[in-house]
């Protein structure tokens, strides 16, 4: 089951899904607006290794916006942070978005029950287009959860993406191969 606008409202009151900032205006009937954070990264090097930990770096979207180019992968991230604490998650790119070429991301759409931070998203385009920090980028939709929750993703020892940022978080894969 999908929450409606009021039951995520609800939840917010009840301290069971939070977002920050939040602005009411982006509130849709079932699912909340996301933006696209000042901040994107590339990965340094053309070939990435699963095994390896593959570096980043970080730039800036300058006011003028930035041209993002086919062939390449943008990581971008969330302005808000987001708590889901009895929920499940879904971050989906808004329609605009995708009638533009923007993919948000690649496989990572669902979140865990437990998850706080921002969301790092997997950026990819069909063609040349330009991007601005603070446009709508996606949206949230809370799913329900069927039973108890053993362990929250927030509290999981082997998590690897709990350290709050406010920038986009590269591929933590290596750390399955480590012993």
């Amino acid at each position: 089951m999908i929450l409606s606008d009021k039951k995520i409202l609800e939840e917010m009151k009840r301290g069971t899904i939070v977002i920050k900032p939040f602005n009411r205006k982006y509130l849709g009937s079932n699912s909340y607006d996301v933006h696209l954070g000042k901040y994107l990264a590339m990965y340094e090097h053309e070939i990435l290794d699963a095994k390896v930990h593959n570096q980043v770096r970080h730039f800036e979207i300058p006011k003028e916006g930035l041209i993002l180019v086919p062939s390449k992968l943008y990581l971008g991230v969330t302005e808000e942070y987001t708590e889901t604490h009895a929920h499940v998650p879904f971050l989906e790119g808004k329609s605009s978005i995708g009638r533009l070429g923007i993919d948000i991301h690649a496989t990572a759409g669902k979140g865990d029950v437990g998850f706080c931070n921002t969301w790092t998203l997997e950026i990819s385009v069909r063609q040349p287009v330009r991007v601005y920090a603070g446009m709508p980028i996606g949206q949230l939709i809370y799913f329900a959860v069927g039973g108890d929750v053993e362990v929250l993703y927030n509290k999981k020892k082997n998590a690897k993406y709990n350290k709050r940022t406010i920038k986009p978080v590269e591929s933590m894969m290596w750390k399955n191969f480590k012993k």
